[in-house]
């Protein structure tokens, strides 16, 4: 009696990005999972900077997620997935916020800075005064957190991006919709906002702000899947 063979399962974590677009846009369930699990922490980072919450950021993460496969079909590859996918988070962010509050105008803000009335308040800085030898790593990193949360928002995203996630300026401003050197001087007004005399402080823990616990990411990728499904965009599952 002939034995009958098994399917092999897609290395879909292996895939290049294009490969994992192809296949994700057969509905294949597994190639969604891979490319949430690759663009998670960066996604949720930048709807972080925006949103200043985590939960509303993992809920902006997961509706930008979700609208982004249904318009795959949409994505003609002229940037990368993770600038299409960053530029629908921004835009989900931002549109959840307008409809709380307004936005800090940027004018403002620069014109604040000419002045020099603007000053960004540190929370909880009086704990710094012998960090070295007082204060661990993760309430460093908190005291951080709590100083981006504080920046405008075009600053903070671009401090976000260039700072924490590693973007090129020209994936920053692809990314942003904005000039090149346009994100060179809000990166510079971010950091000097950000106190000269922390920026020792956090060299070292920078790379670890805002990170993305695992339970966090898999709770997305579940919600998004089933989703998914339930419109009927999957062929498996």
């Amino acid at each position: 009696m002939p034995v009958a063979r098994t399917k092999a399962v897609p290395a879909y974590s292996d895939m290049e990005e294009a490969q994992l677009v192809i296949h994700a846009r057969r509905g294949e369930s597994g190639a969604f999972g891979a490319i949430m699990q690759r663009y998670n922490q960066s996604l949720f980072r930048v709807a972080r900077a925006i949103m200043s919450d985590d939960s509303e950021a993992e809920d902006v993460v997961q509706e930008s997620y979700f609208k982004a496969f249904k318009a795959l079909a949409t994505f003609r590859g002229d940037s990368t997935l993770l600038t299409w996918l960053t530029r629908i988070t921004i835009n989900e962010s931002r549109g959840r916020l307008r409809s709380r509050r307004k936005t800090v105008d940027l004018a403002e803000v620069e014109a604040a800075q000419k002045d020099g009335s603007l000053v960004i308040p540190f929370r909880g800085a009086h704990v710094m005064e012998n960090p070295e030898a007082e204060v661990a790593r993760t309430q460093i990193r908190g005291l951080m957190e709590n100083a981006v949360d504080e920046l405008p928002e075009p600053f903070r995203l671009v401090f976000v991006l260039r700072e924490i996630q590693g973007y090129s300026v020209d994936e920053t401003a692809a990314s942003l919709g904005i000039k090149a050197e346009t994100v060179k001087t809000r990166l510079y007004r971010a950091r000097r906002q950000l106190r000269i005399q922390l920026s020792e402080v956090f060299s070292s823990s920078i790379q670890d702000a805002f990170p993305f616990l695992g339970q966090r990411c898999e709770r997305i990728n579940q919600t998004v899947l089933a989703r998914l499904s339930e419109h009927r965009l999957l062929i498996d599952g």
